[in-house]
């Protein structure tokens, strides 16, 4: 990631501390406003929105409704329903999965992640720590950034008429 980028980025988006890949250690993660047991995160969540929320899963590529969601409205985190992004931002990335170029203001944290041999920024809901995507550096301007969620991580909320 180039350092003007590095720099956005570091400043729109606060570290997030590392967690624990296991959901039962997650659950213990102190820092979040939003905070279940195991059992409790399983009986809120499909098994699917479970798998990537709670195990940091993706889901497959283009399977999402959200890619075609067009909408005045906000995504919200489907854990904990904080509001993560404007459909302002959202753009048709060609990658699959719903696109923003930025998130709403202190909605996101990130952390490295090294998985699968690669460097990627690991993004999650700062409230509830969910896991929502990776955010990359070939995006649209203003930001360069593309947030690259997955749609079982998020909820759409339509804009009151």
């Amino acid at each position: 990631m180039n350092t003007r980028r590095h720099l956005l980025l570091s400043a729109l988006v606060p570290a997030l501390p590392p967690l624990r890949a296991s959901a039962a250690a997650a659950e213990a993660a102190p820092g979040f406003e939003v905070q279940y047991t195991d059992a409790q995160w399983r009986a809120r969540l499909t098994p699917p929105q479970y798998a990537v929320l709670r195990q940091e899963g993706t889901e497959p590529a283009g399977s999402s409704a959200l890619n075609d969601e067009h909408r005045a409205g906000s995504f919200h985190c489907a854990g904990c329903a904080l509001p993560l992004f404007s459909s302002k931002t959202k753009f048709d990335s060609g990658t699959g999965w719903p696109s923003f170029w930025a998130p709403l203001e202190r909605a996101v944290a990130t952390r490295s992640d090294r998985r699968y041999g690669m460097l990627r920024t690991e993004v999650h809901c700062r409230r509830c720590g969910g896991h929502l995507g990776h955010v990359f550096d070939d995006g649209p301007r203003p930001t360069g950034l593309r947030y690259c969620m997955n749609g079982l991580a998020l909820a759409f909320v339509p804009q009151a008429a």
